[in-house]
């Protein structure tokens, strides 16, 4: 049987594809589904929130928010090879913003450059993250151009998590770090959609669900011996979106079970939309592998449900009790 012929992969030119940064670039890169292929290269879910913006007194090519919690990305580009202006930028952003992770792309990293990010990812606090990414296109024949993103000096998470293990905790924090520890290759060695973070020492962990102020946070509790899994929303309009979800309790709870809890918290930051399981005590290591499958079983159902439908909530369309549509 003949096999296809292979082609071959041809190099093009940055600037064949984007004659500037500013203009073509940046807006290129700006877009949801080139966004989405940079999310997919660092792990972090991206949404765009503005280009050529100021940041209290600084000012991103493009800022995005990380789905998963919130936290500022930002991105700074280069169609040519890095260059010390741009390395003082990150620094300035860094020392500036508390939650940030920032991510550098150019035509080409010098050692210098990417031995720096390596030196910052280390000695930096744990909420300050670095990736330096080489762009590169290519085609096969008359092919359209494809990007490709390569990653030359990313957080070392390992790093990071053995450094806080170091670090004076009390039994608890030891026992939560361990846990999440755990989880996180749970999900990795099951294939599971759900993307976790570094492992921490609180007693939550958070992951994306697809927007901004919206993200599901898993819980548990060695004092109270609870295990919860919750949809959280936030400011702005986050009590809009929880009417407007709760107009489809029926039709959730059919899915989800009839066992969820529904808190609009009025006077607080954030609701909840929670499920709660009890007698789940994380500091007993026999419990963690239905407590693991348990939490991924439930985590992943609350992302099959909310995942479209957050995205389509538009809080102009709730009309509070006793008020007239405008």
């Amino acid at each position: 049987m003949a096999r296809e012929p292979l082609g071959r992969l041809e190099s093009v030119e940055l600037r064949d594809a984007w004659q500037s940064e500013s203009g073509d670039f940046t807006p290129w890169l700006a877009r949801e589904e080139n966004l989405k292929l940079l999310g997919e290269t660092i792990g972090i879910e991206l949404e765009c929130e503005a280009q050529e913006k100021d940041v209290g007194p600084f000012r991103a090519d493009i800022l995005c928010k990380d789905t998963s919690n919130g936290t500022w990305v930002l991105i700074e580009n280069q169609l040519e090879k890095t260059d010390h202006c741009h390395l003082g930028q990150l620094l300035t952003y860094a020392a500036g913003l508390d939650a940030v992770t920032i991510v550098w792309i150019a035509r080409k990293f010098t050692e210098e450059h990417r031995a720096a990010l390596d030196w910052l990812n280390r000695e930096t606090s744990d909420h300050v993250n670095l990736f330096g990414l080489e762009i590169e296109v290519w085609r096969i024949g008359n092919s359209p151009a494809a990007p490709k993103f390569n990653i030359v000096a990313k957080p070392n998470e390992w790093t990071k998590a053995s450094a806080i293990s170091r670090t004076e905790l009390t039994e608890t924090g030891r026992v939560y770090l361990e846990y999440w520890t755990s989880f996180r290759q749970f999900l990795l060695d099951h294939g599971s959609s759900l993307k976790a973070g570094k492992p921490s020492p609180d007693t939550w962990t958070t992951f994306s669900i697809g927007r901004s102020n919206f993200w599901l946070c898993a819980v548990i509790g060695v004092t109270n011996k609870s295990m919860i899994v919750q949809l959280v929303l936030s400011e702005p309009d986050r009590l809009a979106h929880f009417h407007l979800l709760r107009q489809e309790k029926d039709v959730i709870e059919e899915r989800l079970g009839r066992d969820l809890e529904w808190r609009e918290l009025p006077e607080k930051k954030e609701s909840h939309i929670r499920r709660t399981f009890e007698n789940r005590d994380p500091s007993d290591r026999s419990q963690w592998p239905s407590m693991h499958e348990t939490m991924r079983q439930t985590l992943e159902a609350f992302q099959a449900e909310f995942r479209d439908r957050v995205k389509t909530l538009d809080a102009t369309a709730y009309v509070p009790a006793g008020e007239e549509p405008v």
